[in-house]
């Protein structure tokens, strides 16, 4: 790979700001970096490989980066916090349960035999996509913060169950696997309370910052790339990685200078490249030739909107309802699992994909009406 081709990857993922820069369409930045890589990826032109090992390498940094910045946008030190806790969490529960079934009834349907997968799949929520709406359209209240308690929870304990559920022949394995990610995810937040309680992290800002050093970007970027590596290494995905470091600065309290910089270098950088070369890896032609994962993919999309609604009943508006639905972190870490293992079945990837993305188009025009409605 030549700095040519990246620079072309990086082109490429502008469509995502194009699409999105007008303010009534509200097209999420993702979709249209998705789009275009599907467009010169495996499903039309050709012109990005995703098969390229330092693109691959360089997406996969992207992943990891992208889901730290997700979990270090979880408020855990928001006031209000705890009394949304148990209401976020009940909502959380009934879309798991209600996922269970479904699941089980997709998979009987289309034949693929994954139940507990598209259970996972649609009890799933994405705060890499939900934090960012809350943010912009300025949405607040008790609601909303449950809201995001239910998000996270979901998030969390999605990442945690998919490795388990996606190869139950190895889920011994996976489990090890997740326990040691986990484990240096704790020992690494008990690291940084360690640091804050006796002043060393504000020193070493305050060092930083006057002498341009960059050392809090150089301390998280070496942290979550541990992370990272070790999740490999165990044969995770790098998403737990990233969420467990996130939610670690979260935790502590992220200073407003490393969340610049770190929103400069994934939203500038390595986020376009990750999202350009996922479309890029998809062949979306497999799904026309394989009918059963066209229905596939549009019943996964409608199913996860039902459940996710289905928290009306406890009187959870719609809107923030059909916002939590919102996935694409899990999804796109199943289809690079079961692309690596080969445990999908062919179009199947693609379905999984391009249900995720019509939740994210529902999650734009669900922040919208949740503005409007103030809710």
């Amino acid at each position: 790979m030549s700095l040519f081709t990246l620079a072309v990857v990086l082109v490429a993922g502008l469509a995502g700001p194009l699409l999105a820069a007008p303010g009534r369409l509200r097209v999420p930045v993702v979709v249209g970096e998705i789009l275009v890589g599907v467009a010169f990826g495996r499903t039309g032109t050709g012109w990005i490989d995703a098969a390229e090992p330092v693109l691959s390498f360089l997406a996969s940094a992207g992943f990891a980066l992208v889901m730290m910045v997700a979990g270090s946008h979880v408020p855990l030190r928001q006031q209000g916090l705890r009394s949304a806790t148990r209401r976020g969490l009940v909502l959380a529960l009934l879309v798991g349960v209600l996922a269970v079934p479904a699941g089980i009834g997709l998979a009987a349907l289309t034949g693929t035999g994954h139940g507990a997968l598209y259970a996972v799949l649609l009890a799933s929520s994405s705060a890499a996509l939900v934090m960012p709406v809350v943010d912009d359209e300025g949405l607040s209240g008790p609601r909303v913060t449950a809201m995001i308690v239910q998000v996270a929870v979901a998030d969390v304990a999605c990442i945690v169950a998919l490795p388990l559920v996606e190869d139950p022949a190895g889920a011994g394995k996976a489990a090890l696997g997740v326990a040691a990610v986990l484990a240096a995810g704790g020992i690494w937040f008990l690291a940084l309370r360690w640091l804050h309680g006796r002043g060393l992290v504000e020193r070493l800002h305050d060092v930083s910052k006057h002498r341009n050093f960059g050392l809090e970007l150089r301390v998280s970027l070496i942290v979550l790339f541990g992370l990272a590596g070790l999740a490999q290494l165990v044969g995770i995905s790098v998403m737990l990685a990233g969420f467990v470091a996130g939610l670690a600065l979260a935790a502590v309290g992220e200073p407003r200078r490393l969340a610049r910089q770190l929103f400069g270098l994934t939203d500038g950088f390595l986020g376009p490249v990750f999202y350009v070369w996922l479309g890029a890896s998809l062949d979306l032609r497999e799904l026309g030739a394989h009918p059963v994962m066209l229905l596939l993919a549009g019943l996964l999309a409608a199913v996860a909107f039902l459940i996710h609604a289905a928290v009306r009943v406890l009187g959870q508006p719609l809107p923030l309802a059909v916002l939590a639905g919102a996935q694409l972190g899990v999804p796109v870490a199943a289809v690079t699992i079961g692309g690596r293992e080969g445990l999908l079945a062919p179009g199947e990837s693609g379905a999984i994909v391009a249900a995720a993305l019509v939740t994210v188009g529902v999650t734009a025009v669900a922040g919208s009406f949740a503005a409007r409605k103030h809710v």
